[in-house]
C-alpha cells in the first residue's frame, strides 16, 4: 500500500510503500526503461534533489529513497546498510522494476549502494559512487562527537531551525558556515568561485536540510569499515567512483579504498573545492562520463555492426 506525501511547495513528492521489514519512502519518476536507484547520504531524503539532472536528462527513470532515519522512513526499517539495501531491492520488485540500471550512493549513502550491488547482483547492473564513505573509519572523532550533541533526538530541530534561520537571513554567512567543513581549502575561495546562480541552489538545498534520526544512526551503521570491505569485494558490476581529493567532510582516501578493493573499480577525480562534486568547473564533463557509463556497448555500436 503506498500513500502520497503532503509536502512543501519546494520538496518533490514522495510516497510510502509498506514492505515486509516496514515502510519505507521514496520517489519514483518513471521516464524511460533505465531506472536509476539514488541514495543520498546525510541530512537528505527523497523529497530532495542533487545532482540528479544527469540521470534525468538521459531520459533515465529514477528511484530516490530515504534511508532509516531520514525523511518518513523509520530507523528500523532495514536498520543495517544490508539491511536497508535489501528493502531498496524489495520495493523495486514492489513497483515492477526487474533491472537497475545503476545504484548510485552519495556520501554516507554510498555503503548501501554498495551492499544492493553486490547482493543483488541479477538486479543492479552498474555502480556509481559520488563522494562516498569508504572502508576506513569515518567519520573523525570530532565530528562524531559533535554529531551526537547537535543532532541527537531533542536537539536535531534546534540546531536545523537555527541554521535555516540564519542562511535565509544571511545567506553567505550561513554557507561560510555550513560548508566550512566540507572543504579543505578557505570556505571564502570555495564561495568566491561558485556563481550566484550555484549560491542560491545551495542556499536553497540547505533551507530544506533535516537529519531526523538518521545520521546519529548513520555513525552506528557505517561504524565497521572492515564490513564494508567484505562487500565492496564482491561486487562484480562496472563502478564508477567520483571524488574530490579538497574534500574534508569524506577524505579523498575513502575513493581509494574503494577502487582498491571493488574489482575493475574506475576512479575519476573531480576538480571540485569538497564534498559537493556538482558545484564544479568540471562537473559538465564529469556528466558526459557518467552518462558514457550507462551506455550499453551495444547502443553506441554502428549501425548493422555486432558486438561482442
Amino acid at each position: 500500500m503506498k500513500t502520497t506525501a503532503r509536502l512543501p511547495h519546494d520538496e518533490l513528492p514522495t510516497e510510502i510503500a509498506q514492505l515486509t521489514r516496514g515502510p519505507v519512502e521514496f520517489r519514483y519518476e518513471p521516464r524511460g526503461p533505465a531506472t536509476i536507484v539514488v541514495f543520498y547520504g546525510g541530512h537528505l531524503r527523497a523529497g530532495l534533489s542533487l545532482g540528479e539532472e544527469v540521470f534525468a536528462g538521459g531520459g533515465c527513470s529514477l528511484l530516490v529513497v530515504s534511508r532509516p532515519g531520514y525523511g518518513r522512513t523509520p530507523v528500523t526499517t532495514g536498520d543495517s546498510v544490508t539491511g536497508f539495501a535489501d528493502v531498496t531491492a524489495e520495493l523495486c520488485a514492489h513497483l515492477g522494476i526487474s533491472a537497475v540500471a545503476a545504484a548510485v550512493g552519495v556520501s554516507a549513502g554510498g555503503p548501501t549502494a554498495v551492499a544492493m550491488t553486490a547482493r543483488h547482483p541479477t538486479l543492479v547492473e552498474r555502480l556509481i559512487l559520488q563522494s562516498a564513505v569508504g572502508p576506513l573509519p569515518w567519520p573523525d572523532r570530532r565530528t562524531r562527537i559533535g554529531a551526537r550533541l547537535v543532532f541527537a533526538a531533542g536537539a536535531e530541530a534546534v540546531t536545523w531551525a537555527a541554521l535555516h534561520t540564519l542562511v535565509r537571513r544571511a545567506p553567505d554567512a550561513g554557507l561560510r558556515l555550513l560548508l566550512r567543513d566540507l572543504t579543505i581549502v578557505p570556505v571564502r575561495d570555495m564561495l568566491a568561485a561558485l556563481r550566484p546562480e550555484e549560491r542560491a541552489r545551495l542556499a536553497g538545498l540547505f533551507l530544506r536540510m533535516r537529519s531526523g534520526r538518521g545520521f546519529v544512526h548513520d555513525l552506528k551503521a557505517l561504524r565497521n569499515p572492515a564490513a564494508l570491505t567484505r562487500l565492496a569485494v564482491q561486487v562484480r558490476r562496472p563502478t564508477l567512483v567520483i571524488a574530490s581529493r579538497k574534500d574534508a567532510a569524506v577524505p579523498f582516501t575513502h575513493a581509494q579504498a574503494l577502487t582498491s578493493a571493488i574489482p575493475g573499480a574506475e576512479l575519476v577525480e573531480s576538480q571540485a573545492d569538497g564534498h559537493l562534486v556538482w558545484f564544479s568547473q568540471d562537473w559538465p564533463s564529469i556528466s558526459e562520463r557518467i552518462r558514457a557509463f550507462l551506455t550499453p556497448p551495444e547502443a553506441i555500436a554502428e549501425p548493422g555492426r555486432r558486438t561482442r
